[in-house]
């Protein structure tokens, strides 16, 4: 039986260094996956969205990743349709379907690419499409923030998260990353290790001198749910890789008909910046 299309082109990108195997980590946090994550997930949803839940409502999962933010958002009573490019993504998200919502007819969960036009517009549109750290690892982050519009509903919810654009600090990253994936694995320890000290060697004197050794390690494993290890292996092999500056993000969906309703930015480090926006109804209002 033939692979399907995303699935074939995914595998290959990865085996010639294009493409990062984001699902091998994302398996790894799923076993440490445990319900004060899962509430913390739900907590996240709610502050961002200025909701209590999502009762009604439907969500699309644009990028799945683990499936976590999918469950959290059928906790809270959406309908949900999670897709991801990644095959062992898929999986994840498919396992955590299958532990907490078995047989459910109201969560759907395919594999399929941010950047299939045709493909999306087949899914209809949606009160929420989240897609949280995903569209600036796709190879063209601009076509994929595009693609997502017609998937809001009038008045629905687009909740994005992009890589902060640090100017020439991204760019090194940006060759780290490439560097990474196009070695042979077994020789991926060569970029790895010093990226590794040149991330972690201050918090690591730091914590020793504060005579808490490693409590950075153990909190990163707390808050992120997955190893500090793992979680430095997600970041530089996360490639393709894209970054946008805040107001960048703001003036292409404000072209769009969308409104900013919450923005978090992430203080000029290496992390997202958050953006909450609503689409305008083109509908004309009545005339009282």
């Amino acid at each position: 039986m033939n692979a399907p299309p995303a699935e074939a082109t995914s595998t290959s990108e990865i085996a010639a260094g294009k493409r990062f195997e984001f699902g091998r980590n994302w398996a790894a946090f799923i076993e440490s996956l445990d319900e004060q994550r899962i509430a913390s997930a739900c907590s996240s949803l709610q502050e961002m969205l200025g909701v209590a839940d999502l009762k009604g409502k439907s969500f699309v999962d644009v990028g799945s990743g683990s499936g976590l933010f999918s469950l959290a958002a059928r906790r809270m009573g959406a309908r949900v349709h999670s897709l991801d490019y990644d095959p062992q993504s898929v999986g994840c998200t498919e396992e955590l379907r299958r532990r907490y919502f078995p047989n459910d007819a109201d969560w759907t969960v395919e594999m399929g690419s941010a950047l299939d036009a045709a493909y999306l517009s087949r899914l209809g549109k949606f009160d929420v499409v989240y897609s949280w750290g995903v569209l600036h690892h796709t190879g063209a982050m601009w076509e994929a923030l595009a693609n997502v519009v017609p998937l809001v509903e009038e008045n629905g919810t687009l909740f994005v998260a992009i890589y902060n654009d640090q100017g020439r600090t991204s760019r090194r990253w940006l060759a780290v990353k490439r560097a990474y994936n196009r070695l042979p694995r077994q020789l991926r320890f060569l970029v790895l290790w010093p990226a590794f000290w040149h991330l972690w060697w201050r918090r690591i004197v730091k914590d020793f001198l504060l005579l808490r050794p490693f409590h950075s390690w153990r909190e990163i494993k707390r808050m992120r749910g997955m190893s500090a290890w793992r979680d430095v292996v997600d970041w530089v092999g996360g490639y393709p890789f894209e970054v946008a500056k805040p107001e960048q993000i703001f003036d292409f969906y404000r072209a769009r008909s969308f409104v900013l309703t919450r923005m978090k930015t992430d203080g000029g480090s290496l992390g997202c910046n958050e953006f909450v926006f609503v689409k305008e109804s083109t509908v004309p209002s009545a005339r009282s």
